[in-house]
């Protein structure tokens, strides 16, 4: 046992435990861990300008970077703010550890008003979190941490937060350091895989559908040596892309539309081979069989009843696959078939609309291996099915969470994660003003990512549902101000792109310059493309006004 402060003990036991950076705001119930933090040169701390950006670039460092990031935050209004990023985390499966204080011992569920408190604050982020706990005792604050660390690398990853009064963290204590997390992830039981097994060799027509749990679960190449040697074409959902690089014939793409070619060929296939993801967006057909390899067992099935469960980790379980595979012969390559298929696929994004040149510009103008942040504006959607991906970690989005806002700080975590890579941000300029603030932290910070904001002046998506579907737009223009004038005041490098071409050029020139970019692109409406299903809205609006025509 050694003495120390709790904040020295929770600090101590972060970095133990491999945490490199910590992305939080000061606040007066964190003084004891903070101090702390100081002390520590191996800890590098980024403040933000906002909770929501702690929790937000947390989560992009951890999803570009494959290491656990954390983010600190004061109770309370601190901790309800960082839940949209802790949101975001989940639906993503990102672990991402959340450190927040509490009130005064003594008041902890008393409900009294002490400053920022919410009674029961860990139930209030239940929803959005895998694990919780409070320390209250110096000596019990390095198995919180290592017990949360044990948390996030076990099972599905999710969000877990761990919480310490404030005197906790400033008294003294005896406290002793524990050795680091670092549990195995097994593989599915033999008896399942040797069943997965057994179907893939007996399928005429199996087709492998690739999520999230790919990418996270590092299990790319051995999902390639599975389709390499049996010759399965791969889909990926949007979570999942870059789980097999683009440029390989046997990759699918993720234009898993609700028609087309790629839709025919997956909806006729006598085996789906789910890893990694839910179907949440990609149901099969209701008799198609499905073999889902899946780390949490209660997700097998849950969204598909026809379905062999493989419980296991990705990357252990595809491994042992491989090898029962093997005992049988390579089969003869697809490849004209599966390049015919790809081809038909993203021709469904080849027309001109705006939302594809603007895409082009951009993917042309970008390495192979930048990372993107795709955002909840319309080219952000347009690059879900049609944004070639060549490596895992390099795509990010808000998962089903579907949060505006989120682009700008989690792209500058996956800056800070990986700043060997251009860092490339996709977003309107509605959801871009949720989070301008972080201008001053990028600045501040020396964080050199890019962020691409097509300016139509208005929530666009939203506009045109409601001109096409309900009668007419309401609510949904923005004033903005002069984005150039505000990168200026923030000391960072703007640019104005007049189109996609200039975009190209202009986009390529600023992951070239070693500073943080705001690249603005102003836009008219964008039509709704002809690969999104039209939305019929059975509603008065729409009656009414078929009837005035």
């Amino acid at each position: 046992m050694t003495r120390m402060t709790g904040g020295e003990a929770i600090v101590g036991q972060l970095r133990r435990e491999g945490i490199e950076v910590v992305f939080g705001l000061p606040g007066v119930q964190l003084y004891g861990i903070w101090a702390a933090l100081r002390d520590e040169p191996g800890i590098r701390v980024i403040t933000t300008r906002h909770e929501q950006a702690t929790t937000y670039m947390a989560d992009g460092y951890t999803r570009a970077s494959g290491k656990i990031g954390a983010a600190l935050v004061v109770p309370g209004p601190g901790l309800l703010n960082a839940a949209s990023g802790m949101s975001t985390a989940y639906s993503t499966s990102t672990p991402v550890l959340v450190i927040a204080g509490q009130v005064q011992r003594a008041f902890i569920g008393r409900d009294v008003g002490m400053l920022h408190e919410v009674n029961d604050q860990q139930a209030a982020i239940a929803p959005i979190t895998k694990w919780r706990r409070r320390a209250t005792e110096v000596k019990d604050c390095p198995s919180a941490v290592h017990e949360a660390m044990f948390q996030l690398k076990t099972g599905r990853p999710r969000p877990v937060e761990i919480e310490f009064p404030p005197e906790t963290m400033e008294e003294e204590g005896e406290a002793e350091l524990l050795e680091p997390a670092n549990p195995m992830r097994p593989a599915a039981r033999s008896t399942e895989i040797d069943r997965a097994a057994e179907l893939l060799l007996a399928a005429r027509r199996p087709v492998i559908y690739a999520g999230g749990g790919v990418v996270l679960g590092d299990a790319q190449q051995e999902l390639l040596e599975l389709a390499e040697h049996l010759q399965i074409g791969v889909v990926e959902s949007f979570e999942g892309k870059g789980a097999i690089d683009d440029r390989n014939y046997l990759s699918l793409g993720s234009a898993l539309l609700w028609y087309g070619e790629l839709r025919e060929y997956f909806n006729r296939s006598d085996l789906i081979l789910a890893i990694g993801t839910r179907f949440a967006s990609a149901a099969p057909g209701k008799d198609q069989q499905v073999v889902q390899i899946d780390i949490d067992p209660a997700e097998i099935g849950r969204n598909h009843k026809n379905t062999i469960a493989v419980a296991g980790d990705a990357r252990a379980t595809l491994r042992e696959l491989v090898k029962r595979v093997k005992s049988a012969p390579r089969r003869d390559s697809k490849k004209l078939e599966f390049e015919k298929i790809r081809a038909s696929a993203m021709s469904a994004g080849s027309d001109e609309e705006p939302q594809n040149t603007l895409l082009r510009g951009l993917r042309e103008g970008t390495p192979d291996d930048a990372i993107l942040i795709s955002g909840m504006t319309q080219v952000g959607y347009f690059s879900r099915p049609f944004w070639p991906t060549y490596s895992p970690r390099t795509y990010l989005t808000s998962g089903y969470s579907g949060n505006l806002g989120f682009e700008y700080p989690t792209g500058l975590g996956a800056k800070v994660g990986r700043p060997d890579r251009a860092v490339v941000i996709v977003v309107g300029d509605g959801g871009f003003m949720y989070s301008s603030s972080e201008l001053a932290t990028a600045v501040q910070h020396k964080i050199n990512a890019v962020c691409v904001v097509f300016n139509d002046g208005a929530f666009g998506n939203v506009a045109r549902d409601l001109d096409e579907g309900w009668g007419g737009q309401y609510a949904a223009a923005l004033h903005n101000p002069d984005f150039m004038k505000l990168a200026a005041a923030y000391g960072m490098h703007g640019m104005r792109a007049s189109g996609p071409d200039e975009l190209q050029r202009l986009v390529a020139e600023a992951v070239q310059l070693d500073r943080p970019v705001l690249l603005e692109v102003p836009v008219s409406r964008m039509r709704r493309p002809k690969a999104w299903a039209s939305r019929q809205w059975d509603n008065k609006y729409v009656r009414g006004k078929a009837g005035k025509s």
